[in-house]
């Protein structure tokens, strides 16, 4: 019994690993686009939806303020679509504001 438990934990548990390197790839690729398009900076926050590796995952964008004004913080959550209220991951980036 104790056997299987451990198999069924390290199981698990790498379901949970691969779960959040995908939401970290998806929130990396988002990252980028936001500082690829700094324009996007002006439209405030955003989510939307994301298929990595057959998983649909569900991700929000936050703009913040920075005490230099000219970078904005960006943030970013990642959730599988089926939680979207867990979070598996998040990244915080700085990218310069747009020129007016």
């Amino acid at each position: 019994a104790a056997g299987m438990r451990a198999l069924a934990q390290a199981a698990d548990g790498a379901g949970t690993l691969k779960a959040r390197t995908l939401a970290l790839w998806v929130a990396q690729n988002r990252l980028a686009i936001v500082q690829l398009a700094p324009q996007a900076l002006a439209r405030g926050p955003s989510q939307g939806d994301a298929v990595q590796a057959g998983v649909t995952f569900r991700w929000t964008v936050a703009i913040g303020a920075t005490p230099n004004p000219a970078f904005r913080r960006v943030d970013v959550s990642v959730a599988e679509a089926s939680a979207p209220d867990y979070a598996l991951a998040r990244l915080t980036g700085y990218v310069a504001s747009a020129a007016p």
